[in-house]
């Protein structure tokens, strides 16, 4: 008998570009299968101060469902995620402490809204009778939902994938096929420290959010930002959500709080708005807005003394924030991209997985599940 060892069968290199919440699930996802080295590669971690250029930590991220048609692509994501969130925030659990379980209503400004909305799965979920409408509410609900605490979510995402062997690559790139060629070893460091992935990927997963309309080989012109700001409160005394949709356009005004304390109150759409600071106007029109619908964002000392005024909030403003949702005309897209020829490899697939908008979190983990499934379709036709 042979004293030789035999080396372990190299496990096929996949990257991941992009680590905001859609990237690091599906590279948690891909991960957690023990059959691929996967690298993370991405020019912005969740570790790193904040920055207009990683949309993910700004996100309000409680999960409540998009739109009112229970019959699009994106209602389904909606739908499976939320059972992965509320199983992970489920008492008791370990991954418990990121997110909160709290009462939601929803205000609408049309008597359709409660009548409409696919909301009504949700646990818990009722129609408010009138006498428990806010002012300039003809319809409302309230049910049950979480809220995710983002930036201890994203790095338990992130730990959560270096710990089953996952690797994380700081680098920015100008083209894809950059790393259909040579892999993560284009940056410097990549060859001595990355081991197997190092190698030319057989796959490249595409979870570059905003940044898909500027990537080389991808440059999808059809990605747009849609700008969110933020205010960011200390009240540990809130534990309920509310939310007021104004009109039609998809205007609201939100109250997110978060296990953490920190209670989020936004919000603002800008379509096509590259801005990338707190403009002190809006935070003053978000404040306004967050008084009249939520009081209660005062603390219960000034309440039981007077009516709250802005003043009184922005005694508890610990920051603000703005993000640039990564829209996309048409959708989600979700599909694979096949390469050939590149750097003189054979076929190569590239899995896109980007333009979620303002629903990253709410519909992450069942697009991670797609991606996946389209990953292992194509690696059986190499």
């Amino acid at each position: 008998m042979s004293n030789e060892t035999k080396t372990p069968a190299q496990k096929p290199p996949i990257v991941v570009l992009g680590a905001g919440v859609i990237g690091l699930t599906t590279a948690l996802r891909v991960q957690e299968q023990g059959k691929y080295d996967v690298a993370v590669v991405a020019e912005t971690l969740p570790t790193d101060p904040l920055t207009i250029r990683y949309t993910s930590h700004w996100a309000g991220a409680h999960h409540v469902y998009s739109g009112r048609d229970p019959t699009t692509f994106q209602h389904k994501l909606e739908v499976d995620t939320f059972k992965k969130l509320w199983e992970l925030s489920a008492h008791g659990t370990d991954t418990e402490k990121y997110f909160l379980r709290i009462d939601e209503a929803e205000y609408f400004h049309d008597e359709d809204g409660a009548a409409t909305t696919p909301l009504k799965d949700m646990p818990n979920f009722r129609v408010l009778p009138k006498e428990e409408l806010l002012a300039g509410a003809k319809s409302g609900v309230k049910f049950s939902t979480v809220t995710i605490d983002t930036p201890v979510y994203l790095n338990h995402l992130l730990e959560r994938f270096i710990a089953l062997g996952g690797k994380v690559i700081r680098g920015s790139l100008l083209h894809i096929n950059q790393m259909i060629e040579g892999g993560a070893k284009i940056f410097e460091g990549g060859h001595s420290a990355m081991g197997n992935v190092a190698n030319a990927p057989v796959a490249v997963i595409n979870c570059t959010g905003i940044g898909a309309r500027l990537l080389g080989g991808v440059e999808d012109s059809k990605v747009y930002p849609v700008r969110g700001q933020t205010c960011i409160l200390n009240a540990p005394w809130m534990r309920f959500g509310r939310t007021l949709y104004v009109d039609d356009t998809g205007a609201f005004t939100y109250i997110i709080p978060r296990r953490s304390g920190d209670v989020i109150v936004g919000g603002t759409r800008g379509k096509h708005d590259w801005h990338g600071l707190a403009r002190p106007e809006t935070t003053t029109d978000i404040l306004t807005r967050g008084l009249a619908l939520c009081p209660e964002l005062a603390s219960p000392e000034v309440r039981a003394q007077r009516e709250p005024t802005v003043d009184d909030l922005r005694a508890l403003l610990v920051g603000e924030g703005c993000g640039l949702r990564p829209y996309r005309e048409g959708g989600i897209r979700i599909e694979t991209e096949w390469t050939e020829g590149v750097g003189g490899r054979g076929k190569v697939p590239i899995v896109h997985n980007y333009g979620h908008g303002g629903a990253g979190y709410q519909v992450s983990w069942a697009s991670a599940n797609i991606a996946l499934k389209l990953l292992e379709d194509a690696l059986v036709q190499l």
